[in-house]
This record gives structure tokens, sequence and C-alpha cells, in this order.
């Protein structure tokens, strides 16, 4: 009997206010990476209207200027108008950043393992806190992500383009997305609904009547966003598609204005959508040697790979660390019925194939060198969009470089 389901995931622009503090976050920890890159840094950043709050710890030889750096971030987002309540010249900017503790400094200077007189190099770094790590992938698209979390992106992605190229004027950077999927037997078979909430000007068109302006609003949306979204892909909409937008009417108030913002509060955003389990760390604002980032960047890089060694057709990757130990305290491999061999045969492979030690990850994904070898910038990127699936970037935990490996030790 076939089993049928529908699958939500939900995106946001780079105008939403959590992700306005996800990227100033980062593009803090690129400026500082860039110019030493063994710093330490956990920046967290609130907005609200009119205000920017930079706080968190930060252990730095760099000079910059995070009041700069953040108007900068912000008139990049397209906030720049004073009549939205929130602008890249006029919020105030405050700074309130202390150092990292030297108690979790000396466990992250030199792991549990090295301190035990171990002489492996890749012992020189513990893991900067607790946690449990989760990474994902399936071969439902060819990035291997969900589809559902796949097509969120790209329609909020299209949302900021057209915003940017002047496509549609009266857009403004704030917006939300969501896609539902229609799933038989654990596939994905086509699309149920389209949600589109996007913040916009008064008038629109020449329209200053709700009705008008959500009717103008709806049709270019259809035609210049959502369609080219799915030219390429084989699951499109169809006359049962629903296509919602702007259900509330209007949505001239947004941004920061709107709601308050906080760094790390869209992680499902950031990760699968839901569709993967997660261990509840956020990402932006953290160096390489907080786990919660690199940790789940080496399960993403563990996961895509195994799928793309045809081994599994859906993997998950769960990594656990202690703080100041170098190594997992725990490796699991779930492929939900899908492996192509046992998963101790592909647990076997994972110990074999990928280093998981803080400095290992590091080191494989030069995550202290590549902000400043791509010219300041690097996590930021990450910041709206989702941090995996990105064919648009060159991540490195994107990779599928172990792949013929795993697939001739697992003799498939």
């Amino acid at each position: 009997m076939t089993r049928r389901y529908f699958f939500t995931s939900e995106s946001v622009t780079e105008g939403h206010p959590d992700k306005i503090c996800d990227q100033i976050s980062d593009t803090i920890l690129d400026a500082l990476l860039a110019e030493d890159p063994a710093s330490r840094v956990a920046a967290e950043v609130v907005v609200n209207t009119g205000l920017v709050l930079i706080t968190g710890e930060v252990t730095t030889k760099a000079q910059v200027n995070f009041i700069d750096l953040a108007r900068k971030k912000i008139t990049e987002i397209g906030y720049v108008g004073a009549d939205g309540g929130f602008a890249a010249s006029s919020c105030a900017v405050l700074v309130a950043l202390d150092e990292q503790s030297p108690d979790i400094a000396q466990g992250v200077d030199s792991a549990l393992e090295q301190r035990d007189l171990s002489d492996d190099e890749m012992d020189a770094v513990g893991a900067g806190d607790q946690g449990i790590m989760f990474g994902f992938a399936c071969n439902e698209t060819p990035e291997l992500m969900p589809l559902p979390i796949s097509l969120a992106h790209r329609i909020s992605l299209s949302l900021a383009t057209v915003r940017k190229n002047g496509d549609l004027t009266y857009l403004r950077p704030d917006g939300k997305t969501q896609v539902t999927v229609v799933y038989e037997d654990d596939k994905p078979v086509s699309i149920d609904t389209i949600l589109v909430s996007t913040q916009h000007e008064p008038e629109v068109n020449g329209e200053t009547e709700q009705k008008a302006v959500l009717e103008a609003i709806k049709k270019d949306l259809w035609s210049k966003v959502v369609e080219p979204v799915f030219a390429d892909l084989e699951i499109k909409p169809d006359d049962s598609t629903k296509y919602l937008v702007n259900p509330t009417g209007t949505f001239v108030v947004g941004g920061p204005q709107g709601d308050a913002g906080l760094t790390g509060r869209k992680i499902i955003v950031d990760t699968y959508g839901g569709y993967s389990r997660h261990g509840g760390g956020a990402f932006s604002g953290k160096d390489p040697t907080k786990v919660d980032r690199s940790g789940a960047y080496a399960a993403r890089y563990v996961a895509k790979n195994v799928v793309a060694a045809g081994l599994a057709d859906k993997c998950e990757v769960q990594l656990s660390y202690a703080i100041g130990v170098a190594k997992p305290t725990s490796v699991l491999v779930e492929t939900f019925g899908t492996g192509k061999v046992s998963e101790d045969v592909l647990l076997k492979l994972v110990e074999e194939n990928f280093e998981l030690r803080p400095a290992g990850i590091i080191q494989t994904f030069d995550l202290r060198g590549l902000p400043g070898k791509r010219g300041g910038r690097f996590f930021q990127d990450t910041a709206a969009y989702g941090h995996f699936g990105r064919n648009d970037l060159d991540l490195p935990w994107e990779k599928t470089d172990k792949a013929d490996a795993l697939k001739a030790a697992a003799g498939i």
C-alpha cells in the first residue's frame, strides 16, 4: 500500500531580522579571521527598531571597526531608506564584547589527549564546547538535499535577486517562503503548497488599495520569482498546487521595525528544514573551534559522501563532543533502511576515511584560512539561504571527494 504524506520546510530572506543578525555576526567573524586566523570568536547580535547590539566574546589580535562592519552589511542587505524604521546610516550600533573565558580557552588550546602526552597534531585543539551535531544528505536533489528546503531557499534567493536587480523595485528586504511537498513511499511526487510573504512598498505598480496591491504582487511573484525556480526541475507546480502570497493582505512594516532579531534563531532554516534531526547549536558568529559549527559541517561532509558513493539513499550522521576533548565521544551513522551495506560497515568506513577531531576538521576545510583567502568574506555568505547544498558557493564540506574511496572500500 502506497504511503502518502506531506512535508513542509521554510526559508527566510537576508532581510529577515534574525538573518540580519546572523550575517553581521559572520561578517565580524570573517573580518577577524582574515586578519588573525587564530581569533576566537563568539559574536552575537540583536536588532530592533533603529538599534544594533553586538555582544559576545572575542579574543583576537585583529583590529577591526565593528560599527563600520555592521553598517556595511546592513547596506548590502538593503536597509538604506529611513522610512523603514531601520537604516544602515541612522541606526545606533552598540558594542559590548568580552574576551573568551580562560577556562574554555585552556581546553581549546590543548586538548585532553595532548595533555595526556599525545604527540598527534590533531590532538592540539580540544572541542570548544560539549554538544551534539547532525549532518544529513539524501538523493532527492542534485545537491543531495531534501527537496522542500531546497525549493524554499531557491524561492527566497530568487525573491532577493529580483529586488536587487531592479525587476521588482517595490519589494523591501524582509521575506519568508514555505514549500509543502507531497511524498509517496518516501519519494517526492508533487508540490502541494507554495507560500511567499514579502515586505513591500505601500504603493505597488501604481496601486494603493490593499486588494489591488496584493493581486499585483501575487502576479509578479509568480512570473518573476516562482516559475523560474522550477524551470529546470522535473517536479513542478500544477493545477492542484495552492499558491499563497502575503496571507494577511499587507506586509509594509517589516525587518527590525516589525520584529526584533537575534543571532542563531533560524537553525532549522540554516540546515535541513526539519527533515533531519538537529543538535540545537547555531552556526553564525562562531569560529571553527566551536564544534556547533565545524562539527555540523563535518557531519554533512560525511553524510553527503556516503550518499554520493551510492552507499545509501539517505544518510544522517550524529557526532558528539566533550569540551576540551579532541576525539568525538560518539559517532552514529543512520541510513533509514536505505543502506546498501550495513551501518556497522559504514561506521567503520567513516572512521577510516574522515578526520573528525576539531583540528582535523579545521585543516581539512581550511576554516581559519578561507576568510583571508577569499577577500575577507566566506562565512557571511553562508549566513543566508542555508549552509548546505549551496551550489552557488564553493563550500569545502559540500565536496564529494571521498565518494570514490568509500565506494571502493565497500566493494560496490
